[in-house]
């Protein structure tokens, strides 16, 4: 065992709210961090690799996987199944890392509810306003028109989840924003749950008092 356990960090946005953006620098911040990577029953696009892009599955594997308690969450989305397996989480976090998920509130909601759920931090970013929301899509010339619209149309519902995480944060500024998830995540990392090493040593330090006052 690891002298820390590893976190779970979720990150939630609706599209333009800078989860992207923040979850790049994070990784760049501390490299140890790693990036979720979710399986998929679609099939791979030009230049997606299998392991790093994702975890290509067919739907009888990805079923399997769910059957046997091996996603952590799962949903069904325009006809494919996507999902973040336990294994590879497990084994990150029991040697110290953490975890970075790029997820919506249901799948939040999911991690939260797991076996894993205690070890969890998850983190929703709003936008300073809708409008400030939609120039950044309009602005990021990624989408058209009828795209950009029908995100608008789902960032509400998106945002109205922001009760069900630990902390929300205003994107106002992003150096800023940037500075606050950082203290959250170094502060996070020091719950009592986090250190497993602390039984044993309080264990040790009631031995050596014991033994003081013989």
């Amino acid at each position: 065992m690891a002298e820390r356990r590893g976190l779970l960090i979720i990150l939630s946005s609706p599209s333009g709210a800078g989860k992207s953006t923040l979850a790049k620098r994070l990784r760049a911040w501390d490299p140890s961090i790693v990036f979720s990577v979710s399986a998929t029953t679609r099939q791979p696009r030009p230049g997606e690799v299998d392991g790093i892009d994702y975890h290509f599955m067919t739907e009888a594997q990805f079923k399997a996987d769910v059957a046997d308690d091996g996603m952590l969450e799962h949903a069904h989305v325009f006809g494919n199944f996507y999902g973040s397996p336990r294994g590879p989480v497990e084994a990150a976090i029991d040697g110290g890392e953490d975890v970075l998920f790029d997820i919506d509130w249901q799948g939040a909601q999911q991690i939260r509810n797991s076996a894993l759920g205690q070890h969890t931090l998850s983190i929703f970013l709003l936008p300073p306003s809708i409008a400030e929301l939609r120039r950044r899509l309009i602005s990021r010339g990624q989408d058209d028109a009828e795209t950009i619209r029908r995100r608008m149309q789902k960032s509400w519902d998106e945002i109205s989840h922001w009760g069900g995480y630990d902390y929300v944060l205003v994107n106002d500024d992003l150096d800023a924003t940037e500075a606050r998830l950082k203290t959250i995540i170094e502060a996070t990392r020091l719950r009592r749950i986090q250190q497993p090493g602390l039984t044993a040593h309080v264990r040790a330090l009631q031995a050596e008092f014991e033994e003081d006052k013989l």
